[in-house]
């Protein structure tokens, strides 16, 4: 099948378009820099937000997938820019007659009020299932990979912090998933046969883990010991910018994720897996893995 993938140059696309070609689709990336993707890969140069190129990606194309996300926006907030993507996205998609919009988004808590950035996942979820016919959206925790920006921070703050100090958040459970994983889900959802009127699925590796927990055993695996110092429930909104500068990262970004953390987050289900015929990995295999590929690039201090 023709298939158009935007978000090519993020963590998720650059581990999934390989995915897509071996699979037998022929591949075509778009975004605002064709620098940051292979030179192999066709590609055409646009802004989702704006919707410039849009009309050119989606000529003849079968499956999109949309892998358009953002946590630092612009005057508008990531909200917006987020909303016009998603809106704008649909209306070139139903010009082109195109189906099937492949989307990747995040587990929404069961129990509380959605964060500001699930909340707008949300949102571009429903815009995408109400557009496209034959939508799929796969809701995701965190993606355990050497090029995901939450695994990333997890990493950087066991590297960087002899004393781990963490707010309420790290009692709650979540189940984080392989990129592996991911990218299969991905791959097999381009043909899944059940998608007719839109298909959501949570998608989730097969161990439950608490925040604080994952953290002690990405430490574990990395060989160094980190002791814990435990925040009282309102230490986010202090902790959040120190924690992003320690590990390098944008506090727009760390803000929001943290945000997310205020409760579980579990899927509502396991039927991806088996509807999708992906077996899954276990949480160790997974940061093994990442680390292995991330010290492949670059040494990490801690090791």
């Amino acid at each position: 099948m023709r298939v158009l993938l935007t978000g090519a140059s993020g963590s998720i696309g650059a581990a999934l378009a390989p995915a897509l070609a071996r699979a037998g689709h022929d591949v075509r990336g778009f975004g605002r820099d064709p620098a940051r993707v292979p030179p192999s890969l066709p590609f055409v140069r646009g802004d989702a937000i704006s919707g410039a190129g849009l009309d050119e990606a989606l000529d003849g194309i079968e499956v999109a997938y949309f892998l358009i996300h953002s946590m630092e926006g612009g005057g508008g907030g990531f909200e917006a820019d987020e909303r016009a993507a998603a809106e704008r996205f649909v209306a070139a998609a139903q010009r082109a007659g195109l189906r099937r919009v492949v989307y990747l988004g995040g587990l929404v808590p069961a129990q509380r009020t959605p964060s500001r950035h699930l909340a707008s996942r949300l949102e571009v979820e429903r815009i995408l299932l109400a557009g496209t016919p034959e939508a799929v959206a796969l809701r995701a925790s965190i993606v355990i990979g050497a090029r995901s920006r939450s695994f990333r921070f997890l990493v950087r703050l066991v590297e960087r912090m002899h004393l781990l100090a963490l707010p309420a958040w790290r009692e709650h459970r979540t189940q984080p998933i392989d990129v592996r994983d991911v990218g299969a889900l991905l791959v097999a959802s381009a043909t899944a046969p059940d998608a007719r009127g839109g298909l959501s699925l949570d998608i989730a590796g097969p161990d439950v883990l608490s925040y604080g927990q994952m953290i002690e055993r990405i430490a574990d695996i990395m060989l160094v010991r980190r002791p814990a110092l435990r925040l009282g429930r309102n230490a986010t909104p202090v902790i959040a910018p120190i924690a992003a500068a320690i590990a390098g990262e944008d506090p727009g970004f760390i803000g929001p994720l943290m945000e997310s953390l205020a409760g579980d987050l579990l899927p509502r289900d396991e039927r991806a897996a088996q509807l999708l015929g992906v077996r899954l990995h276990r949480f160790d295999s997974a940061v093994e893995r990442a680390l292995r590929e991330w010290e492949a690039d670059e040494r990490l201090a801690a090791r």
